[in-house]
C-alpha cells in the first residue's frame, strides 16, 4: 500500500506523468498504477475473507491464487512509489534529495508504527505494514540507480536471500540462543512480538526475502515507460519469470528423488502436490533443504519470490496498458483505482472492521457475501471520498507527517 501507498505530493506526482505513457488524472495520479493497487487491496481482501481454500469450489481456488501473490505485488507497486517520492525521472540530488530521503524515513517510522498497533487488534491476519516499513528505509539508499542495476540487485537476491533466511530459521529452531535475542530486543518487549528476529527472519514476511519485490519495482519505475512496447516487454518479462518459478518449482519437486515426501513431511503430512503454486501444503515444522524447491506464495524461496515477481509485473503491466488504452476500461474500472488511490487507508479499515464486527472466523457459507459486502463498501466510500478529496484519511495523516523534511537543508 504502499502498503505501502506512500502518496507522491503533485509534483512528483506530475513527474511520474511525464516520465510514461500511461493515463494520469486530473492529479496528475497514474490510473494504471492506481488500479494495479487497488487490484492488489481487492485480493488482499480475498485472501482474509475468501473461502479457505481446503473448502474447494470457485470461490476456495480464488481465495488460494489470491493468498501471497497480492501481497509481492503490493512490494513491487511500493518500490515504485519509492522512486517517485524521491524523483521520476531523475532522481532528486541535493537539499531536494535529502528531504525526500527524510519524507521516506518518516512514512517508514509511520508504517512501522501503524503495523504494530494493527496487529495489537489480535486478528488472524499477518499485518505487513511494519514489514514494508522496515523495506521502505532499506530500499532507500538504492533510489540513485539505474534500472539495469537495479535488476541485477533484485536478481542477486532473489538468488541468495532464500538460502540465507531458510538457514537462520533452522539456526532459530535449534538453539535457544534466539530466546536470549527476543529476550534483550527492545522492539520485542515493546510491541510484544519477536521483534527484529521476526520482521527479518521468521515472520510471514520476512524483509530479507522482500526486498526483491520492492527493489524490482524500483527498476521498473526508472524504465521510461514512453518507449513503443516497453510495457509489453514488462509483462512479457513478468510472465517468463512466472513460468520459472512456479515451473521450475514444479520440475524439481518431480525431478529430485523423494522431494515431495520429504516436503509433506515437514509440514506434518501436508501435501506437496499442490507446493509449486499454493500455500495449501502449510508451513513447514521442520528444516529440510527440499524445502527450498517449493514455489508455495510463503515459501520464501528462490522460486517462491520468481514466480510472484513474474505475476505482479504481469499485473502491473496490464493495468498500465489497459487504462492507456480503452477509455471504457478506465471508466469500468474507476471504483477500483479510487480504492486504489486510497490503499492505505482501504487496508487499515478492512483490518480494523474485522476486529470490529468480530469476523475473526467467518462461516464458510457467508463467505462471497461477506467479501462481496467488503470490496463493495470500499468501492462505494473510496469513490464518494476521491470525488471531493485528493488523498484517503490516512494518507493524508501521513503526509501531515512528513512536512518536518522540509526542514532538511
Amino acid at each position: 500500500m504502499t502498503h505501502v501507498v506512500a502518496e507522491a505530493a503533485p509534483a512528483e506526482a506530475m513527474s511520474a506523468a511525464r516520465a510514461g505513457p500511461s493515463r494520469t488524472s486530473s492529479t496528475g495520479r497514474l490510473i494504471g498504477l492506481d488500479l494495479a493497487r487497488g487490484l492488489a487491496v481487492i485480493g488482499m481482501y480475498t485472501a482474509h475473507l475468501g473461502t479457505d481454500p481446503s473448502e474447494g469450489g470457485p470461490l476456495g481456488w480464488v481465495t488460494e491464487v489470491t493468498r501471497g501473490r497480492f501481497p509481492a505485488l503490493f512490494a513491487l507497486l511500493a518500490g515504485f512509489t519509492l522512486i517517485i517520492l524521491t524523483g521520476r525521472p531523475q532522481p532528486r540530488t541535493g537539499r531536494a534529495g535529502r528531504q525526500a530521503m527524510g519524507r521516506v524515513l518518516i512514512r517508514s517510522a509511520v508504517l512501522i508504527a501503524l503495523g504494530y498497533a494493527l496487529a495489537y487488534l489480535d486478528t488472524p491476519i499477518d499485518v505487513i505494514l511494519a514489514a514494508y516499513g522496515v523495506i521502505f528505509a532499506l530500499a532507500l539508499p538504492l533510489y540513485r540507480l539505474r534500472a539495469s542495476t537495479l535488476a541485477v540487485i533484485a536478481a542477486a537476491m532473489t538468488l541468495v536471500m532464500p538460502p540465507v533466511v531458510y538457514l537462520l530459521r533452522a539456526a532459530v529452531e535449534g538453539g535457544s540462543w534466539a530466546d536470549a535475542v527476543i529476550a534483550n530486543d527492545p522492539l520485542a518487549r515493546v510491541t510484544g512480538s519477536d521483534g527484529i528476529l521476526e520482521l527479518f527472519i521468521t515472520g510471514e514476511y520476512p524483509v530479507l526475502t522482500w526486498l526483491p519485490f520492492v527493489i524490482a519495482g524500483m527498476a521498473v519505475a526508472r524504465l521510461d515507460l514512453s518507449r513503443p512496447g516497453i510495457r509489453a516487454r514488462i509483462a512479457l518479462l513478468g510472465g517468463a519469470l512466472a513460468v520459472l518459478g512456479y515451473g521450475g518449482s514444479w520440475l524439481a519437486l518431480h525431478l529430485v528423488p523423494g522431494a515431495q515426501a520429504t516436503v509433506s513431511a515437514a509440514t506434518d503430512g501436508g501435501s506437496a502436490s499442490s507446493a509449486w503454486w499454493s500455500d495449501a501444503v502449510g508451513d513447514p515444522t521442520t528444516s529440510t533443504p527440499d524445502w527450498m524447491l517449493v514455489a508455495a506464495p510463503h515459501s520464501q524461496t528462490t522460486w517462491s519470490i520468481l514466480g510472484n515477481t513474474g505475476f505482479a509485473l504481469v499485473i502491473l503491466a496490464v493495468c498500465l496498458i489497459a487504462t492507456d488504452r480503452s477509455a471504457r476500461l478506465r471508466w469500468f474500472a474507476t471504483p477500483v483505482t479510487a480504492v486504489g488511490s486510497v490503499a492505505l487507508t482501504a487496508y487499515v479499515g478492512h483490518i480494523v472492521a474485522i476486529k470490529a464486527l468480530g469476523m475473526d472466523d467467518v462461516p464458510t457459507s457467508d463467505a462471497l457475501a461477506v467479501l462481496i459486502g467488503f470490496a463493495s463498501v470500499a468501492m462505494l466510500l473510496a469513490l464518494a471520498w476521491t470525488r471531493v478529496f485528493r488523498r484517503g484519511p490516512l494518507e493524508y495523516l501521513v503526509h501531515a507527517a512528513t512536512t518536518p523534511a522540509r526542514l532538511i537543508n
